[in-house]
């Protein structure tokens, strides 16, 4: 790498720093600093190995508090519950490494595998060469269709020019050209005099002089920054969380259970068992498995939708975001230019404009732009008529291409090129009402027009016409004067045709947008405005540059559009939305999106994006349909909507019923559920629990933003527990106060007691309609019924006696009946008074940021389909 930065050094200075000469290296002086410098290729990323991938998941804070509760357990005798949980530990690891391992073959076979080579120079001769073996000081020949295998230098270049949008995001191909100067202010991506790998050569020729190579490259380096550890995903994030109030919620139980048994001065052994059964009980171990098997079926059913998933847990994140960040080119436009109007001298529309631009780019014989194929796409004319005398061709310093045609004993002279050149060499101006003198009025006019269309983030060519003497079959750049000014083409990177009802889709499903573009401000705000996107407000790149981290956060949050951002800013600007409380989701597949996408809860690349994409990313969409996205949303929340429902229910109800033993211990003269037979009902409890990754999930639960969410499953464990503790105190004093039942007749009707009311409590829990309007899905209603038909007939079967239980008499079976009848029914008048008074927020969604109306994300949609675009400015109720 150059100690200055190579772009601004003269030509001959350089050449002298790289020690290179203008036809080549010499194979030995190459292969020297193929040796000291490495191949020019980026760093592959590393793969952890197999041992340290199980650590990494075994180090999940939730997996730690199920293990070390299941392996005291094991120590005191109890091995069935700890291979238990064990199995379901394991079981939960192999899923998650399955999944991404399948991802992963599934984004080798997107990967591209043939090796690039280029023509480079070495000891005066021109020979091809692999990419990877460039070094600095190579001088590489280039031309339309080749890839920039290096950044380097422009040493020589003829109508060069190269499309940056994977790396900038703007659209538009960029002219390069040797340049000796250096302009102040200006970024090293948009200095004429060098380009960069991931570039690609839109037209003309060049040779360059490498000067950077694999790691040390604009691409290098982004790449590089993938390499930095990710900060926590939202996921991660809320199961942290989780574990810690459920380590908190253990410890005190036991340490309650231990001092009340202290108290009564029971057998130190006996205590401690009773304690451990309740902390185990506690502990929700299916978790891992159901989170798993939802996030599988999940990510299954994206893949039939043409979504890799190389991340499991990218699914809960997809629906947990609340924030879109996206890239502009390629993910919300086609990357293509296309003709949004055609305007004469006046500013109206004008098909004779047009034609002159479809003549001159019909009859051009050099290597045809981007704008000639859009102009030609545009509509016909039919050219028989026309006869093409001569050509002056494109070059730099003109900025503009003619041709001489012939029609009949017409001659014309079509001219079209850049606007401000075009103007200069006019004399007339040709309006609807004939050919006229241009004087300064009229050119300040026309002037103006230009300036307005530009602000609207279009890009014009100008088009002119003159009339040649018939005699005369020539034309030379001699003729380009006295042109009678016709008006101008103007072109726009189009939007996707999904776009709008995809992100309208999104809006109603509580997703802000942003906009993060390397483009320039008119051109966004101008795509905002055919979307029917609504901006209130808009940061550039010299604005966050200015900004610390504390004023980026306040002002992210006011912006909805981010221009001429590097991609540090992105990511910057990512950082500053998580650190708000948001989920941050962000779209592109530019290389210049591999930070934000990295750094983000959820990357989303497209499979024809940028390799640093796609490496960054964790979804990859197959099909490039934004509507996907709303699909993988709704996966997304519907995964977590089942996932918190396991959740609520069995920390509740385990809650409730574990701290109702432990109060009841403090007054009865034996424990009120034998340890063996506490560990029973949790196992069997977990098996009615597996079938919830089938369960149906209410629309309204998929309208808004779900996450994990520690304070809601707090509020809702002190609200239910409580409640079955209540039921549960009545259930001990009716069996011990009121029919004087027996220690092993006690704990049997408990344990079936606290089986029925904890199992078919899901019924009521798992909705927020009412129960009985919204069934569960046939196969959770089918186990759940049999786990507790199993319960209910355990104590009267042979080997019941194994757990402790004794048969039932008649009348206890109706008590226990009742009361769980009347639990249900407390339940769900609960339940309804808790998510209108106690829930200040939806589940899932916790409550820092502002949630925006869809109006306010995307404005008036409607106006798109009446062609009324709109775009302008307004602020946030």
């Amino acid at each position: 790498m150059i100690a200055d930065p190579w772009w601004r050094i003269p030509q001959d200075a350089l050449l002298r720093r790289l020690s290179a000469r203008l036809d080549g290296l010499s194979a030995r002086e190459a292969a020297a600093r193929l040796h000291r410098d490495g191949p020019n290729q980026l760093q592959a990323p590393t793969r952890a190995g197999l041992l340290r991938d199980i650590a990494r998941r075994l180090g999940n804070p939730l997996i730690l508090v199920l293990l070390c509760a299941s392996s005291i357990s094991a120590f005191t005798g109890d091995l069935v519950s700890f291979v238990f949980v064990a199995v379901i530990v394991l079981m939960s690891i192999a899923l998650d490494m399955a999944q991404e391992h399948r991802a992963g073959r599934a984004m080798e076979a997107l990967r591209n595998t043939v090796a690039l080579r280029v023509r480079a120079r070495r000891g005066g001769r021109p020979q091809t060469l692999l990419a990877s073996r460039l070094v600095a000081g190579d001088v590489v020949d280039l031309s339309a269709g080749d890839l920039v295998p290096a950044d380097g230098r422009v040493l020589s270049a003829s109508h060069f020019f190269v499309n940056q949008a994977s790396l900038t995001g703007e659209a538009w191909p960029v002219e390069k050209h040797p340049l000796e100067g250096d302009a102040d202010g200006q970024e090293a991506l948009a200095r004429a005099q060098a380009v960069f790998m991931g570039s690609s050569v839109v037209a003309g020729s060049a040779q360059m002089l490498v000067c950077a190579t694999g790691g040390r490259t604009a691409y290098g380096r982004v790449a590089g920054a993938l390499r930095e550890p990710a900060l926590p995903t939202a996921f991660e994030r809320g199961t942290h969380r989780f574990s810690i109030l459920l380590a908190r919620m253990t410890v005190a139980l036991v340490l309650f259970v231990l001092l009340a048994h202290a108290l009564h001065q029971r057998a130190l052994l006996e205590s401690f068992l009773f304690a451990v059964a309740l902390a185990v009980g506690l502990a929700p171990e299916l978790l891992p498995m159901i989170v798993s098997v939802t996030l599988a079926r999940g990510s299954l059913r994206m893949a039939r939708r043409h979504v890799i998933v190389k991340r499991l847990s990218a699914v809960h994140d997809l629906g947990a975001m609340d924030v879109l960040c996206t890239d502009k080119t390629g993910t919300l436009t086609e990357a293509r230019q296309t003709i949004e109007r055609v305007l004469d001298p006046e500013g109206h529309e004008d098909s004779s404009v047009f034609e002159l631009a479809w003549l001159n780019s019909h009859f051009e014989s050099g290597l045809k732009s981007s704008l000639d194929e859009a102009i030609l796409a545009h509509g016909s004319v039919d050219p028989s008529r026309w006869r093409k005398l001569d050509e002056v061709a494109f070059d730099f310093e003109r900025r503009r291409v003619s041709v001489l045609l012939q029609r009949d004993e017409e001659r014309l002279l079509i001219v079209k090129g850049a606007p401000e050149d075009i103007l200069r060499l006019s004399t007339e101006v040709d309006s609807p009402a004939g050919v006229r003198a241009l004087d300064d009025a009229g050119r300040q006019r026309i002037a103006a027009l230009f300036a307005r269309q530009s602000a609207a983030g279009l890009r014009l060519l100008a088009v002119a016409r003159r009339r040649i003497p018939g005699d005369t079959d020539k034309a030379s750049a001699a003729d380009e004067h006295d042109f009678a000014f016709a008006g101008f083409v103007a072109f726009v990177d189009p939007p996707k045709s999904t776009t709008p009802a995809a992100l309208a889709s999104l809006a109603e499903h509580g997703i802000a947008l942003k906009i993060v573009t390397g483009d320039n401000e008119a051109v966004t705000r101008h795509l905002c405005g055919l979307l029917g996107i609504a901006v209130y407000g808009v940061l550039n790149g010299p604005d966050i540059a200015a900004m610390d981290d504390a004023a980026l956060r306040a002002a992210a949050a006011r912006a909805n559009l981010f221009c001429r951002a590097t991609p540090e800013q992105k990511s910057r600007i990512v950082r500053a939305l998580q650190a708000d409380g948001r989920v941050v989701g962000y779209l592109g597949d530019g290389i210049n999106d591999g930070p934000p996408l990295h750094v983000a809860d959820v990357g989303i690349s497209v499979d024809s994006g940028a390799e640093v994409a796609k490496q960054a990313a964790d979804l990859v969409l197959v099909e490039h349909d934004l509507a996907v996205l709303r699909d993988g949303v709704r996966e997304g929340r519907r995964t977590m909507a089942n996932v918190e429902k396991y959740v609520l229910m069995a920390t509740s109800s385990n809650l409730g019923n574990m701290v109702s033993m432990a109060v009841a211990a403090l007054f009865l003269p034996f424990l009120p559920m034998l340890p063996v037979q506490i560990l029973l009902n949790n196992l069997l409890y977990d098996l009615s629990e597996l079938p919830i990754p089938t369960d149906r999930v209410d629309e309204a639960g998929l309208q808004e933003p779900r996450r994990w969410d520690t304070g809601f499953i707090r509020k809702f464990m002190l609200c239910f527990g409580p409640l079955s503790s209540v039921f549960d105190l009545l259930a001990f004093a009716l069996f011990y106060g009121w029919l004087h039942a027996s220690a092993a007749l006690f704990q049997t009707a408990w344990f079936v007691q606290s089986m029925t009311t904890q199992v078919l409590v899901i019924f009521v829990i798992r909705t927020r309609r009412v129960a009985w309007r919204d069934w569960p899905s046939t196969l959770l209603a089918v186990t759940s019924i049999a786990v507790v038909a199993l319960a209910v007939a355990l104590p009267y079967a042979p080997w019941g006696r194994f757990f402790g239980l004794v048969p039932l008499p008649a009348e206890l079976m109706s008590w226990i009946l009742a009361l769980t009848l009347a639990y249900l029914v407390a339940t769900e008048a609960a339940k309804h008074v808790f998510y209108r008074f106690v829930a200040q927020r939806s589940a899932g969604v916790e409550p820092r940021g502002r949630r925006l109306a869809p109006a306010q994300v995307l404005g008036p949609i409607n106006a798109i389909a009446s062609g009324g675009p709109s775009g302008q400015a307004s602020e946030p109720a």
